[in-house]
């Protein structure tokens, strides 16, 4: 507790003196949760924790000097520099992450607590949070997984009064935390978060239920943090000097604790003192070596956006082909590889026994099982951020989410923790994780049934986007994405997945960023999408079959990374280039490809690159609207004659 205190005063001081860069939330008042609770932790158990999270990583055995590092932003720091105050890792020793949104780390240590049981593991997962976080989605989804997957997971709320400036008495309808427990079918336990005993007490009975009868449990510490929300803030509109004060002088648990040696004359003063100075020192050398340590390389800013591409295994597949679509096709990856690697699961909403809504899982679950095929509530970004934290903990979730507009639900875990965790940690954790389900309009499905959204998605660094065409692509790019550690969003399209072509038996595997040329030719470059690319590839057969036009048809395949040299090799030698995308034209992947090649190909071309693009519409669900706000063939042949004829 007292290194905790020692280290957090060094830093408040170091940042009033603009040492440490960015915000700094100290853990001054509350230091008996972190100390007791991972006292009692092994190095294999883990921890997630939130934004006040200095005492947790110390605690959990992060040396003050990476700490102190870290918050300087030196290449020493526990993140190498990449976080700061809020995002502190440190896997070797089971600091899991902190995070600067309330809420994430909640699911993500259930997502541990799901591969202890996958792995058959008898080690816990912890999750610390504030009493800000009891009133956020992330908490009653992040207990109601715990409780119906019987997750080894210990949800310790630190009630310390205060959600930055906002009462706990104003902003919850039921004043008490633990009690909530009950709802959800776990133990619940409300104690003195400032009394040792206390926790040692409960801490010990939640970890026996948790490693022993996988029973989760939540405890709530009633604390109080008697520094500001964070250091630089003004602490008295909130609350009066008077209130901080009391709390200091008669609920501080380091005195508290120096007191109880005292009567019990187990240290006296001067052995107390010493304790104490050894601290001191230990904290003032970790902050001089931090201050004197360098800053990263400037050329290790984009280090660990993406973790390496995995190994080629088979690119030039030879064996027997037969009729799939890409349901079958990307059903005989998963099945393939879920048999060789116990790390796979599979993670959604009616994909156990029912096999998923358009049979992407059909007999895996009487194959290999509940916890491998598991069936989720409807909380997509609960089971999304639980999948983050399973891929963080070692293993491999595949997400099958039905419906893009489904997985929008959970938008800040994919883009604020799922891209960003690898980058964050400095490559030490990595983040395999596939996210995978239909895109696209059609079937009158009407505007919550009928997004694509790549475009957005593939605006975030961290993140891989797919969107194959056609069967023999979808196999060959799941395949690369189920053997790589980063993360990656598949977008099939409702419309083409059962259409059928030949696609081998064997295993292959297709490289992220490698466009396909689907026709070659020397007057006009058209870039289409998914089932745009196959409106189109029929409007160039036509053409070129009743007259003399050459046209190139190139499949990106992938989003992001997107393939721009093969699309620019072919506009030198057509001078001419279209992009057709079913997505709005604002901010669409067909304006990023148009800007780039107008920057790249200014030189080799003829005439200006034109787009076509959906209407900026929501999409409605009557079919003859439907058909009116997106390209069809009558389009897209007047457009190509239009350039053919520029």
């Amino acid at each position: 507790m007292y290194t905790i205190r020692k280290c957090e005063e060094t830093l408040a001081k170091a940042a009033q003196q603009g040492l440490v860069l960015g915000a700094c939330h100290t853990y001054v008042g509350q230091e008996a949760i972190a100390a007791t609770v991972c006292e009692e932790l092994e190095n294999h158990d883990l921890i997630f924790s939130t934004h006040r999270g200095h005492g947790h990583a110390l605690a959990k055995g992060l040396e003050p000097y990476e700490l102190i590092s870290e918050l300087f932003g030196k290449k020493t720091g526990c993140s190498k520099g990449r976080g700061g105050s809020m995002h502190l890792f440190k896997p070797e020793i089971g600091l899991m992450g902190t995070s600067g949104i309330v809420g994430p780390n909640i699911l993500q240590s259930c997502g541990a607590g799901y591969s202890i049981n996958l792995f058959d593991k008898n080690n816990v997962s912890i999750s610390f949070f504030g009493d800000g976080a009891v009133n956020n989605g992330a908490f009653h989804e992040g207990l109601n997984m715990a409780s119906i997957w019987k997750l080894p997971v210990i949800f310790i709320c630190e009630n310390n009064q205060f959600a930055t400036e906002v009462p706990f008495s104003y902003s919850s309808g039921s004043k008490n935390v633990g009690i909530r427990g009950n709802n959800y079918g776990i133990e619940g336990y409300e104690i003195d978060g400032n009394d040792v005993f206390e926790i040692h007490k409960t801490i010990k009975l939640a970890l026996k239920n948790a490693k022993e009868k996988k029973i989760p449990s939540l405890i709530e510490c009633k604390t109080y943090r008697t520094r500001s929300h964070a250091e630089g803030m003004i602490d008295y509109t909130y609350r009066t000097k008077d209130e901080v004060n009391k709390w200091r002088r008669d609920k501080c648990p380091i005195s508290m604790m120096e007191n109880y040696f005292l009567e019990k004359r187990i240290f006296n003063d001067k052995e107390i003192k010493k304790i104490k100075d050894k601290i001191d020192q230990k904290i003032t050398n970790a902050y001089k070596k931090a201050k004197e340590a360098p800053f990263p390389e400037k050329s290790t800013a984009l280090d660990f956006v993406l973790s390496e591409s995995p190994k080629k295994l088979n690119n030039n597949p030879h064996s027997s082909t037969s009729q799939k679509n890409m349901i079958q096709a990307t059903h005989e990856v998963l099945d393939y590889e879920m048999k060789r690697n116990d790390k796979i699961f599979i993670l959604g909403e009616g994909i156990g026994k029912r096999g998923g809504n358009f049979s992407t899982t059909l007999g895996l679950y009487k194959k290999y099982g509940q916890l491998r095929v598991c069936d989720t509530p409807i909380c997509e970004r609960g089971f999304v951020g639980l999948a983050c934290g399973a891929a963080m903990s070692g293993a491999r979730p595949v997400v099958d989410f039905m419906f893009i507009d489904f997985l929008n639900d959970a938008f800040g875990e994919i883009i604020n923790q799922i891209s960003k965790v690898h980058y964050m940690s400095s490559g030490k954790i990595k983040m395999p994780i596939i996210m995978r389900g239909c895109i696209g309009i059609g079937h009158s499905a009407a505007t919550h049934h009928s997004g694509s959204y790549y475009s957005l998605y593939s605006h975030f660094p961290g993140l891989i986007v797919l969107v194959p065409s056609n069967a023999y692509d979808a196999k060959g790019l799941f395949a690369t994405a189920i053997n790589c550690d980063s993360p990656i969003l598949f977008l099939e399209h409702r419309e083409i997945i059962m259409n059928k072509v030949d696609v081998p038996d064997e295993q292959y595997q297709i490289p992220f960023g490698l466009a396909n040329i689907v026709i070659e030719g020397n007057d006009l470059t058209i870039v289409a999408l998914s089932r745009m690319l196959l409106i189109a590839k029929e409007v160039i057969y036509e053409m070129t079959n009743s007259n003399n036009y050459s046209i190139e048809l190139i499949d990106p395949r992938s989003v992001s990374p997107m393939d721009y040299e093969t699309i620019l090799a072919s506009v030198k030698k057509t001078g001419r280039l279209l992009i057709i995308d079913e997505e709005f034209e604002p901010c669409s992947i067909a304006s990023q490809i148009s800007a780039k090649l107008s920057d790249l190909a200014f030189d080799y071309l003829d005439a200006p690159i034109k787009t076509l693009n959906g209407a900026f519409s929501p999409t409605p669900y009557s079919p003859c609207l439907e058909n009116e706000i997106i390209p069809d063939q009558a389009i897209i042949k007047k457009k190509i004659i239009d350039m053919l004829n520029e």
